[in-house]
């Protein structure tokens, strides 16, 4: 599916090229000497790629690209955002290389980590209170579902991942720390504890430093993840010694799950175990980078390629917050809007902040399908021609579908607020009628189409309708139109024959501009201060029913329903 497309991305512009390229230029310095980096960037260039990673060992030991989970609580907007954005850059990295060296994208859950604060959002609070600062892979399962809270919330995230098509490689903690994957980059770290505290000390504060170490070490006796000092290192027997909380002094391996590393430095420390050569963050933790990244030089690796996005934000400019609950969750965007829809609202601008509500959700899916349709109309130009910069291309990971949506969301919306649709039935009967053969069966994406308007109009748009009455040139136009209308062919579908006739009325009564003839429609006729292209509504609506949609209006029974007199 991506062979052949060398040419194209190494000049594409879209942000996951300028991504791939920088991690393509990273693979080539670490893994090669200079003489080799030069062989195998003439013969990339030259459109061989699979010829130059055939040529050297070390560049066929697959790419590793990484995201990060927090498995204290489930799946969100943010958990999606950074596998879809990580999952574009690797795919336009395959396009790159021709699909000729092998990727790997590793979802992360950080699941060793010490539960330290209750989630308001679970059931039996109680029983993670009994397990507080345990790792999350031994605290108790409040939901009786699982072994721990963090199979719990780990198996969401693959459900998650799965439910969304990800190719991904899931990658636990607690089973690198226990299961001997970490030990040999934490005898380094044990080695170069000295090293990684000289990076760490000056970002803390003077108590924090006073305390701080790189090891936290898990307590024999009750299971927690303790953040006491280190008091003794002995790197010959690859163990450190803490004061339990008992008063005790204990020893532990650092091997073996007998400690977990603090965030910043066991960032570096996985980077380093996993071979990591990718990993994006938010802007957020533009610092932590920094200070990882130069831990993972003292531990003897190279720090992953990747940049810093932006953050969300709700509608009054406030981060989003799963604390605060404000912003959307997956949840509520999948109610209102396809996966799709979010894909393409992910990819746009990620170095932009963004709003996160759900008025955003109406214009991304309208623009992923005038993308989604740009790249066929171009894919139908010739058989070779792919528009790797189309958003849709990244959406689909490579692979488009080939037929799109022939109704708009924000026109669905007004077809069911006109008709006031409480069933797909109704829709579908408009639907059918404007595009003749049409089935939920044939049209799958306009079916889904379907729901998420319905749901959208029943929670957001019927709620806030209001209605007016015309004014004395509005109805004077409206009765214009209205014998336009009557003249067209009876059944005329012709959406660009209507919107004449809708100017030539707007402009016949003086409007100027004809935006407040627009406007005067969609508040008198729908209760709204926006809304769709009139001719191709009323061409899906059917001429005669906006015909009667006219005459209710003028007639004040839209008002009247409202006000329900």
């Amino acid at each position: 599916m991506f062979e052949g497309l060398s040419h194209t991305a190494r000049d594409a512009k879209a942000w996951p090229f300028e991504q791939a390229r920088n991690l393509l230029a990273r693979v080539l310095r670490v893994r090669l000497d200079d003489a080799e980096r030069d062989l195998a960037s003439v013969l990339i260039n030259a459109g061989k790629a699979d010829e130059a990673f055939k040529t050297f060992e070390a560049l066929q030991r697959p790419v590793v690209l990484e995201t990060g989970y927090g498995p204290s609580g489930l799946p969100h907007m943010g958990t999606f955002g950074e596998v879809a954005r990580t999952t574009m850059v690797r795919i336009a990295f395959r396009a790159l290389t021709d699909d000729a060296l092998p990727t790997r994208l590793i979802s992360f859950s950080d699941d060793m980590d010490g539960l330290r604060k209750i989630p308001p959002n679970v059931p039996n609070g109680e029983l993670l209170a009994l397990d507080l600062d345990k790792p999350l892979t031994v605290v108790r399962d409040p939901f009786g579902e699982h072994e721990s809270f963090g199979h719990h919330n780990n198996a969401r995230l693959r459900a998650f991942l799965d439910s969304f098509g990800f190719d991904y490689e899931f990658v636990s903690s607690t089973d690198c720390y226990r299961g001997g994957r970490f030990d040999e980059t934490l005898l380094t770290a044990l080695a170069r504890f000295d090293a990684i505290q000289k990076i760490m000390l000056p970002s803390l504060g003077e108590e924090r430093r006073a305390t701080y170490s790189p090891f936290l070490p898990i307590s024999p006796k009750t299971g927690k993840v303790l953040q006491a000092p280190t008091l003794e290192r002995h790197v010959d027997r690859g163990t450190i010694v803490f004061r339990d909380e008992d008063g005790e002094l204990t020893e532990v391996p650092v091997t073996g799950g007998g400690v977990k590393m603090q965030w910043r430095p066991d960032w570096a420390m996985r980077w380093v175990a996993l071979g990591v050569d990718y990993e994006m963050s938010g802007k957020d933790l533009v610092d932590s980078v920094r200070l990882s990244n130069q831990v993972c030089k003292v531990l003897g690796g190279v720090p992953p390629e990747g940049f810093n996005y932006e953050l969300f934000m709700d509608e009054h400019n406030h981060k989003i917050s799963k604390t605060k609950g404000n912003g959307l969750t997956m949840e509520e965007w999948l109610r209102y809007g396809a996966p799709e829809s979010l894909a393409y609202y992910m990819f746009q601008s990620p170095r932009s902040a963004k709003k996160l509500y759900f008025d955003v959700i109406p214009k991304a899916t309208d623009e992923y399908l005038q993308q989604l349709d740009a790249f066929n109309r171009k894919r139908e130009e010739g058989a070779n021609v792919v528009d790797v910069n189309n958003p849709a291309w990244h959406v689909h990971m490579g692979d488009p579908p080939k037929t799109g949506s022939p109704v708009s969301f924000s026109l669905m919306l007004n077809l069911v607020s006109a008709g006031n649709a409480s069933d797909r039935e109704v829709l579908w009967g408009f639907l059918s009628r404007y595009i003749p053969g049409a089935t939920p069966q044939s049209e799958p994406l306009l079916d889904r189409l379907v729901g998420y308007a319905m749901n959208y109009y029943e929670d957001f748009v019927a709620p806030t309708k209001a209605f007016r009455a015309a004014t004395d040139q509005e109805r004077a136009a409206m009765q214009d139109l209205l014998a336009r209308f009557r003249a067209l062919p009876a059944g005329c579908q012709d959406g660009e024959l209507i919107q004449f006739e809708v100017y030539e009325a707007g402009k016949a009564h003086g409007f100027d501009p004809l935006r407040g003839w627009f406007q005067a429609l969609y508040e008198v006729l729908l209760g709204q201060t926006q809304g769709p292209r009139f001719g191709s509504f009323a061409a899906i609506f059917g001429l005669d029913k906006t015909i009667q949609l006219i005459e209710d209006g003028l007639a004040g029974r839209l008002l009247a329903a409202v006000n329900g007199t």
